[in-house]
């Protein structure tokens, strides 16, 4: 793992929400605004973006937590901005904080873990739980 970040960097992300993206289960929208699962999804690539750049080549990041304190709706057409702070490094788990605004509503924010570990240590661990 690349020591290349200190507490305190950021990288900063935007994604617009499409009609996929509307709070849905089972084929039935909820709510006509972003659903909490696309927050999630965006908020992790948000933060996977300094794994991308600290993993070396024979390493990959897994996601090791999220919290999501939902402040506001976005709705579709809308661009999500998300900036990602990292908070810490703990060995080799990188924990960020993060804000996703909608120009300058707040729509939510909270924090992310990922650990970064050697691919081969990543198979060993999840074929350990992989059905015989």
């Amino acid at each position: 793992m690349k020591k290349i970040f200190e507490p305190g960097e950021t990288r900063e992300y935007s994604y617009t929400v499409t009609e996929a993206d509307k709070a849905a289960f089972h084929g039935r929208t909820v709510h006509n605004v972003c659903s909490t699962f696309t927050l999630a999804r965006e908020i992790e690539w948000s933060t996977r973006l300094f794994v991308l750049d600290m993993k070396e080549d024979d390493e990959e990041g897994v996601g090791t937590m999220l919290t999501i304190d939902h402040r506001a709706p976005a709705f579709v057409g809308e661009t999500l901005h998300i900036r990602s702070e990292i908070k810490e490094i703990r060995k080799n788990e990188l924990i960020c904080i993060y804000k996703v605004l909608v120009n300058n509503r707040l729509v939510a924010e909270g924090t992310t873990g990922q650990k970064i570990l050697k691919k081969s240590r990543l198979k060993e661990i999840f074929s350990t739980f992989e059905k015989p």
